[in-house]
């Protein structure tokens, strides 16, 4: 679907009613982001229609290219949701089970690795290490490509220490190193790279066809947004880091279009049926303290999506930041709205403002 195409086809009435909250919308996103620098792509989905669709701002500095719907930002950890869903893909072959423990999977693994089961790294209570903490201090000197982690290197970090930081399923923490060691999972399972499976078996037949888990030298990203940070008042492109090289836990780029297929696909049930999904979208439980995150905030998360709700409305939904790019996916299930923010500059919290551009069309939220 073009989304500008669907917006003009609106009918007279419906046109009418949208007017008011597409220009909240865009007065609320135009007022953050100038033409001339980095900025946003922003989709908003009311039942499947496109009902506010904007580009601010531009990909990078070197072209001065405008952003708009077909632009890919990288989307850190919204990516987890394509780990879980080929994961998920793979139970409903038959090919593993949630229950499967580590060390089933990579024999070589420590003994800490019996008790981790796929579940739990699917739901944040594996226990794994941080792999950020285990990495060795980077060289400023040495090309970034050069010292980037990439996900066989993560194994090799979690492989080298003798236990977890507590006892699988007793305590929920984020482990960006359990979505890396899934994305490992479903490579060894399926016998194929993780990015081509995901190709093939997720973005392939939705559709999205400029959606890519990106690998330096191997393939490439059309309509590239570079990530930026902001400097004594100036923009500098920031756009990879030692760490933006992994792939399960964060290494997808997509744009506003491609993702609405995804959205369709979920409320639709087309890739995995409603059955299939119910599991992903089940709060795990913990023993010790409610999960939350590092601000106190609860966090109900399923499989690669925090399900807590938000002012009374049910929700799946997801953020992402690495260097560079802010990213968020609110969906609203029983309200009929997603609210997708792809940010490519690091001072806009794309998580917030993705509620505020929710409120204007929640009904009874303003």
């Amino acid at each position: 679907m073009i989304f500008g195409l669907a917006l003009a086809m609106t009918t007279g009435c419906r046109a009418t009613t949208q007017a008011p909250l597409t220009e909240q919308a865009n007065a609320l996103w135009a007022g953050l982001i100038s033409n001339q620098g980095p900025g946003a792509a922003v989709l908003v989905v009311k039942d499947g229609r496109a009902v506010f669709e904007r580009g601010y701002g531009v990909t990078d500095l070197r072209t001065m290219r405008r952003i708009d719907g077909r632009t890919n930002f990288r989307l850190a950890s919204v990516t987890k949701q394509f780990t879980a869903a080929a994961v998920m893909l793979l139970a409903r072959d038959g090919k593993l089970h949630y229950d499967d423990v580590l060390t089933d999977i990579f024999p070589v693994f420590p003994d800490y690795g019996r008790a981790i089961t796929i579940r739990h790294l699917l739901n944040h209570t594996s226990g794994l290490p941080d792999y950020e903490d285990l990495m060795p201090p980077v060289d400023p000197s040495v090309p970034m490509e050069e010292v980037q982690i990439k996900d066989g290197g993560v194994l090799e970090l979690l492989e080298r220490q003798k236990a977890g930081k507590f006892v699988p399923g007793t305590r929920w923490a984020y482990s960006n190193s359990g979505y890396v060691v899934l994305g490992l999972v479903v490579e060894k399972i399926s016998g194929r790279p993780f990015a081509e499976f995901l190709r093939d078996r997720v973005f392939a037949p939705l559709g999205m066809a400029n959606t890519v888990a990106y690998e330096r030298g191997k393939n490439r990203v059309p309509d590239r947004a570079y990530g930026h940070s902001s400097e004594s008042g100036r923009w500098s492109e920031s756009d990879q880091s030692p760490t933006s090289a992994t792939l399960g836990d964060g290494g997808v780029y997509s744009s506003i279009s491609d993702l609405a297929k995804w959205d369709e696909a979920l409320r639709r049930h087309t890739l995995l049926s409603e059955t299939e999904m119910r599991p992903a979208l089940i709060p795990v439980q913990v023993p010790a303290e409610p999960p939350a995150e590092p601000d106190g905030t609860p966090a109900a998360y399923g499989f690669g999506w925090f399900l807590n709700p938000w002012k009374g409305h049910p929700r799946m939904w997801h953020y992402g930041e690495t260097v560079g790019f802010r990213t968020a996916v609110e969906r609203f299930t029983a309200d009929g709205l997603t609210v997708i923010v792809l940010c490519n500059r690091a001072d806009l919290d794309a998580a917030a403002l993705a509620l505020k551009t929710a409120e204007i069309y929640l009904p009874g939220s303003r």
